[in-house]
């Protein structure tokens, strides 16, 4: 923790740098507690609808068909991170955590499809490497004294040249990009999950005024879609139909 959070604290506060690092430690703990709560519900959801779909009239079926109603949830996707990020000073912070949680269950929807794209085992076998890789880029961000701002704009000069890729290879369908999209993809993000960390420690520190629950919740989000974007870049690479 840098000195001028703690002088800062001090100053305008009258807090202690022993209460600043506590107030710290609340918040990322309520951040891990809620991406990971967020994550269970995703999972649950993806795998209900998988699990029921029994013919032409289940979700995942109509899912898979329509894409309209594939393309709907992912625009109330979008819809809600914005809400969330735009308004989140100006709603509660159950409110906040409820669209939070709303969000998980409208992804959940749509990721239920990759229960169809690739066998269960895989699946698991992918999601724990993701653990264990944003577990120890999460703790590198927590924990490095450097900055990471720097190379935190160039990866998200990077995100926004990955997307027009993207939607190059929506019309070009090459695969030769598609697996180079899907390297700079785990790459982009590995990257990106230590600094959405450091930043959110950071933004604990220099506002202390902030709610807790907001401030959790904002922080949650963004480390939810940092494992979730991490976690399909890398199904590309060890998912498998068997």
């Amino acid at each position: 923790m840098n000195n001028y959070n703690l002088n800062s604290w001090s100053n305008q506060f009258g807090g202690s740098p022993e209460a600043l690092d506590a107030k710290v430690s609340a918040v990322m703990k309520s951040v891990y507690v809620k991406m990971f709560l967020g994550l269970l519900v995703t999972a649950l959801t993806s795998w209900i609808v998988a699990a029921t779909a029994g013919g032409d009239g289940s979700f995942l079926y109509y899912l898979a068909t329509h894409r309209w109603l594939y393309w709907g949830l992912a625009i109330a996707e979008i819809g809600l991170v914005l809400w969330i990020s735009a308004g989140l000073r100006r709603m509660s912070s159950g409110m906040a955590t409820g669209l939070f949680f709303l969000f998980a269950i409208v992804n959940g929807l749509t990721l239920s499809l990759i229960f169809v794209a690739y066998s269960l085992p895989s699946i698991f076998k992918t999601f724990v490497i993701t653990a264990g890789v944003f577990g120890a880029m999460s703790v590198y961000g927590y924990f490095t004294t450097r900055s990471l701002a720097k190379i935190g704009s160039i990866l998200y000069m990077a995100l926004f040249g990955l997307i027009i890729l993207c939607v190059v290879n929506i019309f070009w369908a090459n695969s030769t990009l598609d697996w180079i999209v899907s390297g700079l993809g785990v790459l982009i993000f590995i990257g990106i999950t230590a600094w959405d960390t450091q930043q959110i420690k950071q933004m604990a520190e220099a506002d202390p005024t902030m709610a807790n629950g907001r401030l959790a919740t904002l922080g949650a989000l963004s480390l939810y879609l940092d494992f979730i974007n991490l976690f399909l870049y890398l199904l590309r690479f060890f998912g498998n139909r068997d």
